[in-house]
This record gives structure tokens, sequence and C-alpha cells, in this order.
């Protein structure tokens, strides 16, 4: 059974690993505009607001103000057209960018992450740090934010961090799919981006067994995707959304 699931999943991921599956005539996904812009702020920007149909996600970021994250100062951001997103009001869009440009004077998001990281090897240590120093950056605080953000943790966080899991994704691994901007980073340490497609697939293939959708899930799948490919567990996750997505299961 796990043999015949493997042989599946492997042929599954292959098949998936080329650009073409980014198109928005395909199938609309926020990679294809971190991929026009290739830098680990820009590439956050897509992975953060990677939340509801992916079309609305792909329509709002081809019209983001990318080029903010580089002006020389704070005073340049009046010139810009700020636009809502669902949670988000077209100020709480602005003030995540400014927080993200004021991190980006002194800080690498790779060398953030690596703080935590590097310790234990725990990817959720790294997303600690970057919440925090955002939630820090970030010059005022709303609903809408928090939930862009995330909330901050201590110790082991609820929520599945899809979004932030989906964003080290992009950063670590390097393929036809993902960037692989970042150095340090082990790929076999990658948890995966538990959306609500994959969680049901997972289910239905006899990958997860956990009801609740929360971080621990994440952590099971991840464990059970292991199996199949230590190294590199998480190159299942495009296959997997997309099947999910398409109905394919």
């Amino acid at each position: 059974m796990k043999t015949t699931l493997k042989t599946r999943l492997d042929k599954e991921a292959q098949k998936r690993n080329v650009a073409s599956e980014l198109l928005p005539t395909a199938s609309p996904d926020p990679m294809w505009i971190a991929k026009q812009h290739k830098d680990e702020f820009s590439a956050l920007v897509c992975a953060l607001f990677a939340y509801g149909n992916a079309r609305a996600i792909v329509n709002f970021l081809a019209q983001f103000p990318f080029e903010a994250l580089h002006v020389k100062s704070e005073a340049e951001f009046g010139a810009f057209e700020w636009k809502p997103y669902r949670f988000q009001t077209a100020k709480d869009v602005e003030a995540f960018t400014l927080g993200l440009w004021r991190l980006k004077q002194n800080h690498s998001l790779n060398a953030l992450f690596l703080e935590g990281y590097n310790a234990h090897q725990n990817v959720a240590e790294g997303v600690r740090i970057l919440v925090d120093m955002l939630h820090e950056s970030v010059p005022h605080v709303s609903r809408g934010l928090a939930f862009l953000l995330g909330k901050p943790f201590t110790c082991k966080p609820k929520s599945p961090l899809k979004r932030w899991m989906l964003y080290l994704r992009w950063m670590v691994r390097k393929d036809a799919i993902d960037l692989g901007l970042w150095k340090g980073v082990a790929p076999r340490d990658l948890l995966m981006p538990l959306d609500t497609h994959t969680f049901k697939v997972a289910h239905s293939l006899g990958l997860l067994k956990r009801k609740s959708y929360d971080f621990r899930a994440a952590e099971e799948l991840t464990e059970n995707l292991r199996v199949f490919d230590f190294d590199d567990p998480v190159k299942y996750d495009f296959a997997l959304f997309r099947l999910g997505q398409e109905r394919g299961i």
C-alpha cells in the first residue's frame, strides 16, 4: 500500500514540477507573482496574502506596489496607492508593507529565521522570530493585521502556520516551482503548509489521522511523508494541493 502510494505521489510531484503550473491561464497561484520578483521580502508579501480564492489572491498581488519595498525613505510611501484585501484595509496593507520595509533596512529575513532555527533545527522557532519582529516593526495594530501576520507564540503554535510554512517551502526548496533563495536551512526540516485541500486529501490517502486542523496535524502529515522522502518530505505539497484543488482524489 505504502509503496503504491509513494509511486503515485512521486509521479504526481514530478508532473507538477513545471513552471507552467503557476501560470494564471492554468490554475492561478501566488507563487507566479513571487517568481517575478525573486526576493525574500516580496515573496513574504505573496505568501502572507495567500488566503481565500486563488484568482482573487493573484489579482490583488498583480496590482500590489512591490516597488515600495525598495524606496529610500518612509516619506515615499505616500506616493503609492494601497488597496484593501479581504480582512485587511488599505491602511493595514500600507502598514504591513512599511513594517517589512523597516525590517529590510537592517535585516535579512533568512538571517533572522536562522537565529531561531539553528538552536534545534526547528522551523517553528525560526518563524516565531519573524512573527515577533514583524509585530514590532508594523506601526499599528488591527484585527486585519493580526490575522495577516499570525499570532505571536512562545511554545509550540496551535495554528498549522500554513502561509508561513508555504513561505519556507518557497525560500528553502529549489526546483521549477520553488525559489530556493535561502541558505542554511535543510529541506528535511520543513513542515507541510497544511491548508484545507491538503488536509482533506491527506485524510483520503491515509496519510493523516488527526481530526483537528492544527500544528500537530501538519507535523503528523510531514512525518508520514518523510517515510517516502526523508530528506525532502515537503516536495509532495504542491502535488497534494493540486489533487485536492482539482478534486483528483
